[in-house]
């Protein structure tokens, strides 16, 4: 099993990251052993994850979530499906420039 995750970061921003051990990578970024983004913005907190069969998908998912914006991942924490569509950048962006 794999694992896509999230972390909310001390500053308040978030990390997207891919695993096969779900536990120990939340573990290692919290004890500063994680990527240096997480490493300058401990303590880490673990708001979201999702499983995939392979890691290959949990990969590509990761890399998909990365170019999300701060909305779009709030949306996918709070498990506000129906809201993901909207918040893409684009089409936040034009319905903005239209308000």
């Amino acid at each position: 099993m794999a694992w896509t995750y999230l972390l909310e970061c001390a500053d308040g921003t978030y990390y997207v990251g891919s695993t096969v051990d779900l536990e120990r990578r939340v573990a290692q970024h919290d004890a500063g052993e994680g990527a240096a983004y997480t490493r300058r913005r401990r303590p880490v907190r673990l708001v979201w994850a999702a499983q995939f069969d392979r890691i290959d998908e949990a990969f590509a998912f990761e890399k998909r979530v990365q170019g999300w914006n701060r909305r779009k991942r709030r949306a996918l924490i709070e498990g506000r499906w129906d809201a993901l569509p909207e918040l893409a950048s684009r089409s936040w962006a034009a319905r903005r420039a239209r308000e």
